[in-house]
């Protein structure tokens, strides 16, 4: 007992010499805090009484008519194999805009990437393949050189200019109105900023939570305060819209090199480098138009992959920044630096504090000793700052997320005050290693996820904007038929009838809307196993029909869109993973006698 006592004592001691410390530096922190705080809620709530709002959003009007300039996607890639084909088809069919190409980048070295580049680029006539000439991976920055010198080419094989650039990772989901976004401030602005959003996620998935609390925050709060305070505007990597003058600006800065090879966090250096040589730039606010006009994606949802993305991150924007950039310019930039710079002292006291408040409170601290007056002072002040700022991330979550989700909040931040530490302490270590190592930074790979289909269809165009888009018939044609369509049959349906629209056209476009591959059947017949795959009256009921065995897939196909209810019923008749395709009627009625001859 006596040797407990003696270590709850040493305990007890050592937790109180870092009271003030800990106290002092966590006020002035909490009082930085504080003015970011105050600056949001005096352009927030002032009601624009007093003077111009910096960014003004624009109407619907206003977008329609900006004249469409050409847009060029870049997306550079490493080991994406699994999610880029979908990221492409979903978002070909999701934007609203008509005048755009995405540029893919990939290594030599990583050919199921390249496969399925390829595989997009034969379906899409916008989408096109960039090799870097070298293996990977190098740095982002430096594939997405090599993007920029693939569309020089295209442009000087086809006789195109892009106006604007814009950069995308391989999971986002390109909001349908972005670009109209991007179009209109691009006007004005040499560099736009989209806000991005994780994507929602269970109250159990911690990890991507994190993400999600920290993304509403800071785009709610920080960067329109960044934005409105007249500071350099960092890239968030994803959503970021350049237009060409400004590109050609940074070229000609820096040696040809757009993007900088040795950076870990090439956006942020961007945001930095134009706001240098005088560009305008804009973070569009999170703006609600039936959705929020922001990529969404899914962040990293294990602990080990979240402190390994953040581990980059402060390596590029604290270490890397300060390296390059040291402390100049005027006193509002040296403040946003030291915001930017802030996570290499003030994670590693975050997680500091919890251990503190976590022994204070498991073992009874409070209760048996007395603070000091100045002390107990000290720490009210920080507590009532703590809970200010508790109630703001509560908020700004609650908006995007829910109430629910909201009230979490503050048990997420005790765990990324543990991954934000780790990631600072891991960064310090890699950085400084690889200084006296003379080694290279090298691009760390973050693993991606997509949606699945039924989340990606709430941003679903219509199917006659596909139609119109696609070319496969005129607005015109369109409009005469939304007038004059029968209130029990489908515009698709409707159109076939008139003889504006075959079969195949129309199934080609929903294919393209759903985001299903069309079924191709090229057997003369389906072999006995694959067609008994499903009971018959199952077949029947659901209106679809096996017809091959693939890779641990069954495939089925059926002329009517799948339901959620459909593929939860059907797995129950197979141990196989369900993969379903799109088929015209007619060409239904042929499987069906294909299925009966087996």
């Amino acid at each position: 007992m006596s040797h407990l006592a003696d270590l709850r004592q040493a305990a007890d001691g050592f937790v109180l010499q870092l009271l003030v410390p800990l106290g002092i530096y966590l006020l002035f922190s909490g009082l930085d805090d504080l003015f970011i705080d105050m600056v949001w809620l005096c352009f927030t709530v002032r009601g624009k009484l007093f003077w111009k709002p910096r960014v003004v959003l624009p109407s619907e009007r206003k977008l329609v008519s900006s004249p469409e300039q050409r847009i060029a996607i870049f997306v550079p890639l490493w080991h994406e194999a699994e999610v880029i084909g979908g990221m492409l088809t979903h978002n070909v069919a999701a934007i609203r805009y008509h005048h755009y190409d995405f540029f893919v980048g990939a290594y030599p070295n990583d050919s199921a990437t390249i496969a399925a580049v390829r595989a997009s680029e034969a379906r899409f006539a916008n989408v096109h393949l960039a090799v870097c000439p070298h293996d990977g991976p190098t740095s982002k920055a430096d594939c997405l050189n090599w993007i920029y010198q693939r569309m020089l080419l295209f442009e000087e094989a086809n006789g195109a200019k892009f106006d604007v650039v814009m950069t995308h990772d391989a999971e986002d989901l390109i909001h349908p109105e972005s670009l109209r976004w991007v179009n209109h401030f691009a006007g004005e602005f040499g560099f736009v900023q989209i806000p991005v959003l994780a994507l929602s996620t269970p109250l159990l998935n911690v990890a991507h939570g994190i993400y999600c609390d920290e993304f509403a925050e800071f785009q709610t709060r920080d960067l329109p305060v960044r934005n409105f305070m007249g500071a350099f505007v960092p890239s968030a990597g994803v959503g970021t819209a350049y237009t060409r003058t400004a590109l050609e600006a940074l070229a000609e800065s820096s040696s040809n090199r757009i993007f900088e090879p040795g950076s870990l966090t090439e956006d942020y250096e961007n945001g930095f480098r134009l706001h240098a040589l005088g560009f305008k730039q804009v973070f569009v606010p999170i703006t609600r138009r039936n959705s929020f006009i922001a990529t969404r994606e899914f962040f990293p949802r294990k602990l080990a992959a979240a402190i390994r993305q953040r581990t980059r991150w402060v390596t590029g924007i604290a270490l890397q920044g300060w390296e390059n950039h040291g402390w100049h310019g005027r006193p509002g930039q040296l403040y946003w630096l030291w915001r930017d710079r802030k996570g290499l002292i003030a994670n590693p006291i975050s997680l500091l504090t919890n251990l503190v408040c976590g022994y204070a409170l498991a073992s009874g601290l409070w209760s048996r000793v007395t603070l000091p007056g100045y002390v107990a002072r000290i720490l009210a002040v920080t507590f009532a700052l703590q809970i200010l700022r508790t109630a703001i991330r509560i908020g700004c979550a609650a908006r995007v997320y829910g109430i629910v989700f909201g009230m979490l909040a503050p048990l997420r931040a005790v765990v990324a005050n543990y991954v934000n530490a780790l990631a600072a302490f891991k960064a310090v270590y890699r950085y400084t290693r690889a200084k006296m190592r003379g080694e290279q930074l090298v691009w760390v790979k973050t693993e991606h996820a997509y949606p699945s289909r039924m989340a990606l269809m709430v941003e679903k165009r219509l199917l006659g904007e596909i139609l119109v888009g696609s070319g496969y018939l005129e607005q015109d044609v369109l409009d005469r038929a939304l007038a004059s369509q029968p209130a029990n049959m489908r515009i698709g349906e409707y159109l076939v009838s008139l003889g504006e629209l075959t079969e195949d056209d129309l199934y080609e476009a929903l294919s393209l809307q759903q985001e299903l591959p069309l079924a191709v059947v090229r057997a003369p017949g389906i072999p006995a196993r694959v067609a008994r795959a499903l009971p018959a009256q199952v077949a029947e009921k659901w209106n679809v029909l096996p017809f091959r065995i693939e890779e641990g897939y069954l495939d089925i196909a059926g002329p009517e869109l799948p339901a959620e209810t459909m593929e939860i019923a059907l797995k129950s008749h197979t141990s196989l993973r369900i993969r379903f395709h799109l088929i015209t009627p007619l060409e239904y009625g042929k499987l069906k006698l294909k299925a009966a001859a087996a």
